[in-house]
């Protein structure tokens, strides 16, 4: 019985140290839609490639998530992000580990987290590198596109990873951050490269708990 599964867990688990994986189910709860779900339709997110092969594509990637952003830009915690915020103020939870990138652990109280994908609150310029608010970048966005948000309408799909399911994008205006005149800037998030992953999986490695 699932009771018995669940007290063999607790009394195996009790007085060690625990880490958590958590992943997109976590956050369905707070309105974000998941990967695999049932009945989730199949995504090709853009790759970083494709993001630096030129304005074209950039346009596509930043209109879709200038309308994703308004949604889930207002995304709350849920109840298991509370739970495990909860966990690592008590003692037992020493490291948390999340796919996502809304960043809701962190909204929800937790401090040791690993955004193993980065998180969708940040944006860097390629051109010189500089991390900015992902915030200040949307309203410079909604200044250079008034009406965009309003034009694409409700009933627009957002998908787990803060783009919209836009149809066109043509005419969509792009800016860059106010740290330079570039305007190829690219989300902190998605597209890691060999040294973050390094570093990422290193510092993953340093929650994994050890046996007492």
């Amino acid at each position: 019985m699932l009771v018995d599964t669940v007290e063999n867990a607790v009394e195996v688990l009790a007085g060690r140290p625990l880490a958590a994986l958590t992943g997109a189910g976590l956050s369905t709860d707070s309105g974000i839609p998941d990967y695999r779900g049932p009945g989730s339709p199949r995504r090709l997110p853009m790759t970083y490639g494709e993001f630096l092969s030129g304005p074209t594509a950039q346009r596509r990637y930043w209109a879709r998530s200038h309308v994703g952003w308004t949604r889930i830009g207002k995304a709350a915690p849920n109840d298991g992000h509370r739970a495990l915020a909860a966990l690592e103020r008590s003692g037992p939870l020493r490291g948390l580990v999340t796919q996502n990138v809304d960043g809701l652990h962190t909204a929800a109280g937790s401090r040791a987290v690993i955004d193993l994908h980065g998180r969708i609150a940040d944006v860097i310029c390629t051109a010189c590198g500089r991390r900015s608010s992902r915030a200040a970048l949307q309203q410079r966005f909604a200044a250079a596109n008034p009406g965009f948000v309003e034009t694409a309408g409700d009933a627009v799909e957002t998908a787990p990873d803060g783009d919209a399911e836009l149809a066109a994008t043509d005419g969509f205006q792009l800016v860059g951050p106010t740290s330079c005149s570039s305007a190829r800037t690219c989300p902190a998030s998605g597209w890691p490269g060999p040294t973050r992953w390094s570093t990422t999986l290193t510092r993953c490695s340093s929650q994994a708990p050890r046996s007492p």
